[in-house]
This record gives structure tokens, sequence and C-alpha cells, in this order.
């Protein structure tokens, strides 16, 4: 349950601290006192929405505290899953609102997302008000309280799974469903890609050692050019004779003279003759060891322009390239299996939709027997908070088959003699509204998994004998979960097991709210305010006195 509630600077509140007990903890105060804050407090610490409209004016920060105590092995479990180590017999929540509106969350002093902490919050409170009871005029939500009152939720989870398989089969069905001409060319387009490819037969490195292999074969060309040219240069040809000849002519000829003056001129002729012939010799043999393939340069070429072609298609890479095959492959396969598989899907639909709703007409079945338990109960229950001549019928229609079932679920109530049965949006007011809520509660109370209920002003256009029918009722529902109320009403606040005013003062130009528990001397002199507003005499001092001993024994 929830054992303190620390508030900072939310609203007009500086700085709140409230120890709430078990039973029916009461919060009363003068209208715009600030009750209204208490509630958006602990909605802030539960993880809902919040807003920097909340943050105190001129405040950097707001900060809500809450400490719960004990907690069930449900939240336990659930913190173990979230990683959040639980501490002995308490549950800590903070929540830090900036006034920039960002905020944060901690669990046990752990930081959280706020759906985290609303996800736990939910299994520590229940929060019911005049907005909350404005939820039992949709009636899309109906079936919500049956399946609550019934509680098989063995059942209910059979049921979702096999809707969630049956939603899964129909989707795979309609994506089969393409057009067959459509399909058609795909198929044609999957096949010649997948022709292609594989007969490019590109293998992993290929296109690097293409790149690297014309590179080298570039250099040996270059090389080649050099020395054909060289080797044309010295040795000539059948045409045109080279420098080998051309010297050799010269030595020939000035030998041929005989004179001993050109002795000279034919040593160093012979000399240069002899050069340029090993010049000659060394040229052949470096064009003999050279393997330049021009055919194999222009089988690199046409190779490469596969790579060039495909790039633009399947791929920049041999990686690439390979996995567009395999989803190409993939996608021809389920295209023509297509056929196959959806006659597969098709058994397999008529399989879930069987199974699914046989499980559907069982849960509408044990909807039926609990709705009748339901109607009795909860009619009793209005009979006790004044409402003697209602009648509640939950109505059933069948409906197409959902992830909720196949029935629609109306609650219907006549709270008039003689009057019919119809929605409870065409007849119930505000306070009835409220009593139907709380009746509700009353009769789910025995399975309420929540351990605090706070009832927000759920007593509004509720007076009387009838005021007091739903705080005996409020009473009731404590003794099964810690209740806390806020309310303007005496014959409530005067069954509290706690009692809290809350209250606001201006000091410094500035409003405060505080709140205070109150001993019985303070709630006799607070339900006498409430009775008779701030002219307070004797006799409504009196008469608070007479309703706080009529109902300070708990055995109500």
């Amino acid at each position: 349950m929830l054992k303190s509630l620390e508030i900072e600077n939310i609203a007009v509140i500086e700085k709140v601290s409230i120890d709430f007990e078990s039973g029916l903890n009461v919060l009363t105060g003068e209208t715009g006192a600030g009750k209204s804050i208490i509630i958006d407090s602990i909605n802030a610490v539960l993880g809902l929405r919040t807003s920097r409209d909340l943050v105190r004016t001129g405040a950097s920060h707001a900060l809500v505290i809450a400490e719960f105590s004990p907690v069930s092995k449900a939240v336990e479990d659930f913190l173990y899953e979230q990683d959040i180590e639980p501490e002995p017999h308490n549950l800590i929540l903070q929540r830090r609102i900036n006034a920039d509106g960002k905020s944060s969350c901690r669990i046990n002093g752990k930081p959280v997302t706020a759906g985290t902490m609303k996800a736990l919050g939910e299994m520590l409170v229940n929060i019911h008000g005049q907005h909350d009871s404005q939820k039992l005029l949709d009636t899309e939500k109906h079936y919500l309280y049956i399946d609550e009152q019934m509680g098989d939720n063995d059942l209910l989870a059979r049921y979702h799974d096999s809707f969630a398989g049956l939603v899964k089969t129909v989707k795979e069905l309609k994506s089969l469903k393409t057009d067959e001409q459509a399909k058609q060319r795909r198929v044609e387009q999957l096949r010649y890609e997948i022709d292609e490819i594989e007969k490019a037969a590109i293998e992993p490195g290929e296109k690097e050692n293409l790149l690297k292999e014309k590179e080298m074969l570039r250099s040996l060309a270059s090389l080649t050019d050099a020395l054909q040219y060289a080797k044309q240069a010295l040795c000539g040809d059948d045409d045109t004779p080279g420098a080998e000849g051309l010297v050799q002519s010269a030595l020939a000829k000035t030998e041929s003279e005989g004179d001993t003056y050109l002795g000279e001129v034919n040593t160093a002729l012979a000399a240069a003759a002899e050069s340029v012939s090993r010049a000659g010799e060394e040229i052949r043999t470096k064009l003999d060891s050279l393997d330049f393939s021009p055919e194999r340069a222009e089988q690199i070429e046409e190779r490469l322009s596969v790579f060039y072609a495909f790039s633009n298609r399947y791929g920049k890479t041999e990686e690439e390239i390979a996995a567009y095959l395999e989803n190409a492959k993939k996608e021809l396969e389920s295209i023509v299996y297509a056929d196959k598989r959806k006659a597969e899907l098709e058994a397999e639909f008529e399989q879930s939709k069987e199974k699914t709703y046989r499980l559907a007409l069982e849960l509408s079945e044990k909807r039926r027997k609990t709705a009748e338990e339901f109607e009795k109960r909860v009619e009793n229950e209005l009979w006790f908070l004044n409402m003697q001549s209602a009648q509640f019928k939950v109505d059933f229609k069948d409906g197409p088959i959902s992830k909720t079932g196949i029935d629609e679920i109306e609650f219907l109530i006549s709270v008039n003699a003689g009057e019919a049965l119809k929605p409870l949006s065409a007849v119930a007011s505000g306070g009835e509204l409220s009593r139907i809520m709380l009746a509700f509660r009353a009769v789910l109370g025995e399975k309420e998994a929540v351990p605090t209920l706070i009832f927000d002003e759920i007593d509004t256009g509720v007076s009387g004998r009838a005021a007091g029918k739903v705080g005996l009722k409020l009473k009731e529902v404590s003794k099964n979960a810690q209740v806390i109320c806020v309310t303007h009403l005496a014959q409530i606040a005067a069954m509290a097991s706690t009692h809290f005013l809350i209250h606001k003062q201006v000091a410094d130009g500035r409003t405060y709210t505080n709140v205070r528990p109150l001993d019985f001397e303070g709630r006799q002199y607070e339900i006498a305010r409430i009775m008779g507003g701030m002219n307070i005499n004797e006799l409504m001092l009196e008469n608070a006195k007479q309703m706080l001993k009529e109902y300070e024994n708990d055995n109500i």
C-alpha cells in the first residue's frame, strides 16, 4: 500500500509530507485548497503524463516521492525483470519535473522511463474519479469488467494467442494475392538476372586481381614499346639500316683506304661497332624475356566490362553481386512456390479460424455465466447505495470475431421503477455513475489485485442518506484494500480510519497549501465545517461529535 507521499514545489504546495495508513484515508478541505494537486502529484509519481505547469512558480523543479510497503510478489518479479533490486519490504518511486518540462523517473534510485514507471504504477494504485466514471459510458470497454470478474486469465491468454496467429496467417495470405501478370513479369526478370549473374561466374576478389594484372600489363607494354624502338634504331630492318649497320659501313669504308692516317678513326669505329652490337644483343635478350600478351590485355578489358555493367544493376563488389543473386533466387522461389504456400496457408487459416472461433464461443459462454452473477451482485450493491429501484443488465450481441472475442457487450440500467432498461449514457446522472462505479469496485473488490484504491470526489452529486451509504461502501472496500478518498461529504469523512485536512494560507504574498492529519477534535471541527460552512456553532460541533462516535468502531 501507499505508505508515504512527499511533494515539493507542485503548484501551490511548497513542501508536504503525508503518511497514509491502511483502511479508509480521507482528504477534505475547502474548495480550492489543493485536493486535486495531491491527486495530480500521485499521477505524476505513477508515470502518467505531466506538464511543466505543475512546477511551482519560481522553482527550478518539482519533486514527488512515494513509498509503498509491503509489495507483492508480482511487483518484485517486475522489478527483477527491469534489473532493479527490490528493497526489503519497501518500494520508492521518484519523479522530478523540471521547469523546462523535462522529467526523470527513478525506482529504488535507478533511472527508468516514464513507461516503465507507469507499468509498475498500474500494479500499485487504481485511481477512480469523475473521469474514471465516464469510462462506464464507453461500451467498447464494458467487456473488461466482465473479464475482470470472470478471472480466467488462462482462457483469455489462449484466445488472444490464437487470434494473433489467425491475424498473422491472414496477412501472409493477402501478401501472396498479387496481380498474376505483374508476378509473371517479375519471374521473367528474376530468371534473366539469375542466368546473367551465374554465367558471369564471378569469383570473390576477382576484380581486384584483374585490375592489378591490367596495371602490370600496361607497364610491360610500355617497356616493350621502348625496347622495340631501341632495337629498330640500333639494328634496323629490311628497309632501313640501323645504327649497327651504319657504323659497320663506315668502318668498312675507312679501312678500304689502307692509309695509316685513318688508323685512329678505324679503331674508334671498330669499338663503336662492337658496343652497338652488344647493345643490340642486350635489347633482343630483354625483349625475349618479356611476357607481354596483347590478347591477355584484351581479355582483361572484356572481363572488367562485365563488372562495370553489373555495378549499376547488381552491386559494385563481388559480395554485393553474390548477395543480389541469393536474394533473387529466394524471391523467385517464393513466387514460384507461392501457390503451394498459398494452399498451405489456406489450410492453416481454416484450422486457425476454427480453433479461434471455438475459443471465442467458450469465452462467450463463460462471460454470459459470469454476467448473470455480476448483474445480481451489482443490483444488490446499487440497492445498498440508495438506488433501490435500479435494474442492471449486461446485454450481449453477437459480433464479428475480433481481438476481444465475438461479444458486443453493453451495460443497460433502469434507475426508476417502471422505466425500461437503457444504455448508461442515456439514463445515469453524474452522481449515479459514481455510485455505479463504486458498486462495480465493491463487486470486484475480492479480485482486486491492486493494493491501493484512490477515489477522487467519487461522491459528487450524492447527498443525504445516499452519501452515508457511499461512505459505508467505501469503508467496506477498504477492508480488502487501502482506500484514499477525496470527499466533500461529512458522512464519508466521519467514517475515515485516517483523516487529513488540506488547507491553504497566504504568507509574504505567496499561497501555500499544507496537509496535516487530524485528531478527534480536529476531525470534529472539520466535519462541522463541511456540514455548516463558515458559521460553526455548538450544535454543529455536537452533531459532528456524534457522527464520529457512531462510526469510530471499524466493524461497520
